[in-house]
């Protein structure tokens, strides 16, 4: 709760797809569901971050004070705590369609098997996105019953938006990740992240004006993607010289990406 980050970058995605999904009018029984669903899987999604790199968070500089490096947390009593996240999760689901409930067996095996797949692949930050990303596919299975063209795209731009800022994050680690043999997007693409990133923020951009598009959105929404790219620009400033602390900040700021695309849609159904 102290550092909401997380849980900003999954909710906003969930609220576009929500929101469209009810025509811009979810219940409040829906709103509460998915902000609290956000919560607790983000919640779950932390540990069980933290448990998989417990023997390696002490050698990287970031992390060397998280509660399992320091001996605060034990390891049973984090898997215990990642139970109970994943348990009232599942809690909320089993108040939503069977479909829903279906698809939800998907998000617990994302969740849980992303902070793995750094020791498998250089690219864990696609099954970041995708576990980040699948909250919208359940609001629409939920909302209409059915996954449209439209969900898939919102789900696309968002896995590879979170591909775009989880690398910024993962370059403030990467001489610590290359020291310890710890796989990432950053250590993959190397001299070429700025580029990469910035083509994925433009396919990120490009995706979400198809979704305006075809739901025949107005100037609200584009303005919100003007402002959004704004924050892009910025963004590219800031992780230039691919200092720390700068690329830190960088992947903070996409929070305001999240929120006026969120804003864009609101205001479009007014």
């Amino acid at each position: 709760m102290d550092k909401p980050i997380g849980t900003y970058l999954l909710l906003w995605p969930t609220y576009w797809a929500l929101w469209i999904a009810s025509d811009g009018w979810p219940s409040l029984h829906m709103l509460v569901i998915f902000s609290l669903g956000v919560f607790f899987m983000r919640s779950a999604g932390c540990v069980i971050n933290d448990y998989a790199d417990r023997k390696v968070d002490g050698e990287v500089k970031r992390t060397q004070n998280r509660p399992l490096v320091t001996g605060a947390l034990s390891e049973s009593e984090a898997l215990q705590l990642f139970a109970t996240f994943v348990l009232l999760s599942f809690a909320l689901v089993l108040t939503l369609s069977d479909y829903t409930i279906m698809l939800s067996v998907v998000a617990v095996f994302l969740a849980a098997s992303y902070p793995f797949m750094k020791r498998i692949t250089h690219f864990p930050q696609v099954f970041l996105g995708a576990a980040f990303s699948w909250g919208m596919i359940m609001a629409f299975a939920q909302e209409q019953g059915q996954i449209p063209v439209v969900a898939w795209l919102l789900f696309a731009a968002n896995v590879i938006w979170t591909v775009a800022y989880d690398t910024m994050y993962a370059m403030v680690d990467r001489d610590d990740d290359l020291r310890i043999g710890v796989k990432s997007t950053a250590v993959i693409f190397g001299e070429n992240d700025k580029r990469i990133i910035l083509f994925l923020q433009l396919m990120t951009l490009a995706l979400l004006f198809t979704v305006g598009d075809i739901l025949a959105f107005g100037w609200p929404y584009q303005l919100s993607l003007v402002i959004a790219a704004g924050f892009f620009c910025y963004q590219q400033i800031l992780i230039a010289g691919r200092d720390r602390d700068r690329c830190f900040q960088a992947f903070l700021n996409n929070h305001y990406v999240g929120l006026i695309v969120f804003v864009g849609v609101t205001v479009e159904y007014f």
